[in-house]
């Protein structure tokens, strides 16, 4: 699996401050995210299919939001994507993944 591209996407737990309720991306929107993504380097959903290693259902599905998609696999994509995974801590310390 390997990069197709550089994109400046991140996908973030997002802690306003300690007292707020948080946000948290929900699957439509990481879907929302991995589609615009993908039409931003012009490839079709079975080209990111095949550079992630997943199956074309998989990608049709993750871009629906489906609720149940396997979290390695969604990593999978966006790594593909040249997307990153970031969680964050109240007050916004990085637990784990890289900056953009």
């Amino acid at each position: 699996m390997g990069k197709i591209g550089a994109c400046n996407c991140q996908m973030e737990k997002i802690f306003p401050d300690r007292e707020s309720e948080f946000h948290m991306l929900d699957t439509a929107k990481i879907g929302e995210i991995v589609r615009q993504e993908r039409k931003h380097l012009g490839l079709r959903q079975d080209e990111l299919a095949a550079a992630s290693g997943v199956g074309l259902r998989f990608i049709v599905e993750l871009e629906r939001g489906k609720p149940t998609a396997q979290i390695g696999k969604v990593i999978a994509v966006l790594a593909a994507l040249g997307c990153d995974l970031q969680i964050r801590r109240p007050g916004a310390d990085m637990i784990a993944g890289q900056s953009a």
